[in-house]
């Protein structure tokens, strides 16, 4: 688990004495990242407390550098972090200079801006409401072979259903029922950009509400279950 209190006190140590997180990552900051209490009975303390800042920043390191998380989640395999976030204390500095003030509620996103990017830096990274990456998620495996927002229908006439989750009660919204499979992904990503448009104007952070403006517009072809333009 990439959030673990055990994974993210983990400590690794170079040639040079020097304590590197996830075998790179330096903590240079002047405070302690862990809290821990005793644990009646057990000489071994608990950790009760870690610093969000560390956390976030160990789980990106973790995505890039865990070999057994990549073994678990291949999708992470080629992740690599900046130079300048070697240091948590630049990180932080980052983390500071976002719009988004809740960021410890939000995923910190490496491929939201670019859906094909695999690097984290404070160019290509951005903190995301659980509830709009929620949002696009594609749930290929279980949609199927349909285009996204299609499932078939018993109906001879109009066999082909158009469904999209309604990120604002997490239900799915029924459109209609479609001649073609074409037709019922067109009026998917129709609903789904006027969703996308309605998240827009609750975000905090201008990249994410452009994006999400974006992402879903007609001149945006999904055709083949991922944005071509």
């Amino acid at each position: 688990m990439i959030g673990s209190l055990e994974i993210l006190g983990v400590y690794f140590v170079n040639n040079e004495g020097v304590q590197l997180v996830c075998g790179w990552g330096i903590n240079d900051v002047d405070y302690p990242v862990h809290r821990y209490e005793k644990v009646e009975g057990k000489t071994r303390q608990k950790c009760i407390w870690v610093c969000p800042y560390y956390r976030k920043w160990c789980g990106v390191l973790i995505r890039c550098f865990d070999q057994g998380l990549h073994k678990k989640h291949p999708t992470y395999i080629g992740c690599t972090i900046c130079d300048e976030w070697k240091y948590l204390s630049n990180f932080i500095k980052w983390v500071d200079s976002q719009p988004n003030r809740d960021w410890i509620n939000c995923d910190l996103d490496k491929d939201f801006l670019s859906t094909s990017n695999k690097h984290y830096s404070p160019e290509t990274a951005v903190f995301v409401p659980s509830k709009v990456n929620k949002f696009v998620l594609d749930s290929g495996k279980v949609r199927g072979a349909f285009m996204i927002g299609v499932k078939i229908s018993p109906n001879k006439k109009n066999p082909y259903i158009a469904r999209c989750n309604n990120p604002f009660n997490s239900k799915e919204r029924y459109i209609g029922l479609f001649p073609t499979e074409l037709e019922a992904h067109l009026a998917w990503q129709a609903k789904k950009h006027e969703y996308a448009c309605l998240l827009a104007e609750q975000q905090q952070d201008p990249r994410v509400a452009k994006a999400l403006r974006e992402r879903y517009a007609p001149d945006k072809d999904w055709t083949n279950n991922k944005e071509t333009t």
